[in-house]
């Protein structure tokens, strides 16, 4: 074996290694991020936000768009922007039905959540509206209510005009801690009776799935991360 200069046996690349090795390697698992975009500006951003999530994150905005459209910018503004890579996107809306508007309502519905499953965006739909999932922490539903009854039922839980209240995003911003703390109110009953609504009707069209919330499935997701 050569002999090692003097000079050079205080230099990294000479020295012997000592059981350990001279860079350790950290892994760091990669925080989850949920990118959620939503049809409505307030209640629904809110609830979400409200997640206490630990390694995991909630990007939560609303648009005010509806449907097709919501799903069109996403394809469009999101899917494609380099920086949204390997985020775990989410489409939130409702059917908000308006009776005068019934047909064309029922083929931007259908529409939009296809589109929006072929581009592997996930979807949290609601029939008829985003509060029926507030509502089945309360009890269990099979009725083809309007949102203005969710309103009625939610009010009298909540002991306020939900329908005024619900314009204001510091009510919102409450709505999380609110079902959590109500001892009337049960996620665990409300993801069972959502998960029963949706498999007794998932066979057919997403716009006769009413009522139907699949809210409770985004909600799991976001619960692994609690």
């Amino acid at each position: 074996m050569k002999p090692v200069k003097k000079t050079d046996q205080e230099k990294p690349w000479n020295k012997r290694p000592s059981g350990k090795k001279a860079y350790q390697e950290h892994s760091r698992e990669q925080a989850k991020v949920f990118l959620i975009i939503c049809e409505g500006e307030n209640t629904e951003p809110s609830y979400f936000k409200s997640f206490p999530l630990g390694n995991a994150t909630v990007d939560c905005y609303g648009l005010g768009r509806s449907k097709t459209a919501l799903v069109n910018y996403v394809l469009e503004h999101v899917i494609h922007d380099d920086s949204n890579m390997g985020k775990e996107i989410w489409v939130v809306f409702d059917f908000d039905i308006k009776t005068d508007q019934l047909e064309q309502q029922k083929e931007d519905y259908n529409r939009a959540i296809k589109l929006a499953k072929n581009n592997n965006i996930k979807v949290a739909y609601s029939n008829d509206a985003f509060e029926l999932w507030f509502l089945l922490h309360y009890q269990h539903l099979d009725a083809q209510w309007t949102r203005h009854e969710y309103y009625q039922k939610l009010s009298e839980y909540w002991n306020c005009n939900y329908e005024k209240e619900a314009k204001h995003h510091r009510f919102c911003r409450k709505i999380y801690q609110k079902l959590l703390d109500d001892p009337q109110s049960s996620q665990d009953k409300a993801l069972n009776r959502a998960a029963k609504l949706w498999e007794t009707q998932n066979e057919a069209t997403y716009a006769e799935q009413n009522p139907c919330t699949t809210v409770y499935q985004l909600v799991t997701e976001l619960n692994e991360y609690l």
